[in-house]
């Protein structure tokens, strides 16, 4: 209803008292949940509904079926399910409440009862705002596969929920404290790119860095001193947005530099492999003379520092580590300038070892395929969900994965349909769902210095 019902209690009684006007011939379910408890004990009148009708009967026809998520392929709760009649929904959706909804349970299932006969389309979404209105980029929402024609219960249907890409594209942008100027687009463009307008001089005088998700950009500017910058955001070198930056030619920034290695969270550094060196900011200069290394105490100097020319914050470190020894890096102050021409005020100390080989492991995926006229992308995720890496294939193959810590992983595949290296997600506009994944349950354990072989059997795509 437009204005929700008045609810009071009396004793041992519920009156309910209607806003709006009841329609009518038609049935009317009012679900408490747990709302009701006794006054003495808090007992819980658990999923009480009450059904009236103020026609002739009660329509008595449900719709149930489950949520799930797209790229999890996890049955989602607490997700709302919108039912819309087929002439409601190109009035109601995204515009207003629908009159008729539930919600998820923990499962992810979902059931409507007490509908009439009709035709029906039947929406998901999982919000960020309790409004019930599809109205927000950032709602993942899932779209019916076809028409419900309703003229007995219906079961087993399944909405799959994604994110959608929004269709108009928006920019939110910021000086942060340190100077630097962060862009957030609300979509990722294909190839991204960004342009001072004015004053113009500054174009010259910029470092931009894009996100690899290709939605968000890092400018640095070194000659701070404007009030007002014209920024133009282009993708495939045609414009697509530009904005107006605003600041006092006074403001003052606090920069600090800092930075983080490739060694890992235990302080260790993958065996055969260089030391990375990243910056909190592009780095514009480094003196050698104040860049230390030690390995148990020793000074150490034949090893190489190399500049990352597509990346100013990049520095790479080249030595032959040895096992059993604690190496010490030191950035002494004053060691490394910034692209605002500060340097590091205080020493940036990095200690780390060389971690043993026999903790790394080979893996070959053995990947078999059901349409070698399809293509697939192959996902290969470790225990804390990050992706490792991603490859495309249309037929059946082996991937080896070498020098893979010892743990946890596991796969995800998904029906690259249209045969451009990435998940498309689906369009409302377009009534496209988001291609299929699957995501095998089976978890791939390696062992220490353990060389592994597992069977990928990727299965038909589901038809809708």
């Amino acid at each position: 209803m437009e204005k929700p019902p008045e609810y009071k209690s009396r004793q041992k009684s519920l009156l309910i008292t209607f806003k709006d006007t009841l329609q009518k011939n038609t049935t009317y379910v009012i679900n408490f949940g747990k709302a009701i408890a006794s006054l003495t004990e808090g007992v819980v009148l658990k999923n009480f509904t009450y059904v009236f009708s103020t026609g002739t009967h009660i329509d008595s026809l449900s719709i149930a079926g489950n949520v799930i998520n797209t790229l999890t392929q996890q049955k989602e709760k607490d997700v709302t399910v919108m039912l819309f009649t087929l002439h409601q929904d190109s009035l109601l959706f995204g515009k207003k409440k629908p009159s008729v909804y539930t919600t998820t349970d923990t499962a992810g299932n979902f059931s409507i009862s007490n509908l009439h006969e009709g035709l029906y389309k039947l929406y998901a979404l999982k919000e960020t705002t309790a409004d019930k209105i599809y109205n927000n980029d950032n709602e993942l929402i899932g779209i019916p596969t076809k028409t419900i024609n309703l003229q007995n219960d219906t079961t087993g249907i399944q909405l799959k929920l994604f994110k959608q890409i929004p269709a108009k594209f928006r920019l939110e942008r910021k000086v942060d404290p340190d100077g630097k100027i962060s862009l957030v687009f609300n979509k990722p463009l294909e190839k991204p790119g960004i342009r001072i307008l004015y004053p113009t001089a500054q174009n010259e005088d910029k470092y931009v860095q894009i996100s690899k998700t290709r939605d968000t950009a890092l400018l640095y500017v070194r000659n701070m001193d404007f009030d007002s910058l014209s920024v133009a955001v282009y993708d495939n070198n045609k414009p697509v947005d530009t904005t107006a930056i605003h600041k006092g030619r006074k403001e003052t920034y606090v920069r600090q530099i800092t930075a983080a290695t490739t060694a890992d969270t235990r302080q260790l550094l993958k065996p055969g492999t260089d030391l990375g060196i990243t910056f909190n900011m592009p780095i514009i200069a480094y003196d050698p003379s104040l860049i230390v290394l030690k390995g148990d105490s020793t000074l150490l100097s034949d090893y190489t520092i190399d500049k990352d020319t597509s990346n100013l914050k990049h520095l790479t470190l080249k030595y032959k580590w040895r096992q059993n020894v604690s190496y010490n890096l030191t950035f002494n102050a004053g060691a490394v300038t910034g692209y605002f021409g500060d340097k590091n005020k205080q020493p940036i100390v990095k200690k780390f070892k060389i971690d043993k080989p026999e903790n790394y492991s080979l893996l070959t995926l053995k990947v078999t395929v059901p349409d070698t006229a399809k293509a697939y992308i192959v996902e290969f995720f470790n225990e804390q969900n990050s992706l490792l890496r991603s490859d495309v294939i249309r037929k059946n193959t082996s991937l080896v994965y070498r020098n893979y810590i010892t743990g946890k992983y596991h796969v995800r595949v998904i029906y690259d349909d249209n045969k451009n290296g990435i998940w498309d997600t689906g369009s409302i506009k377009n009534n496209r769902q988001p291609e299929n994944v699957w995501v095998d349950k089976d978890i791939i354990a390696l062992r220490p210095n353990f060389d592994s072989e597992t069977t990928i059997l990727i299965p038909r795509e589901p038809i809708l």
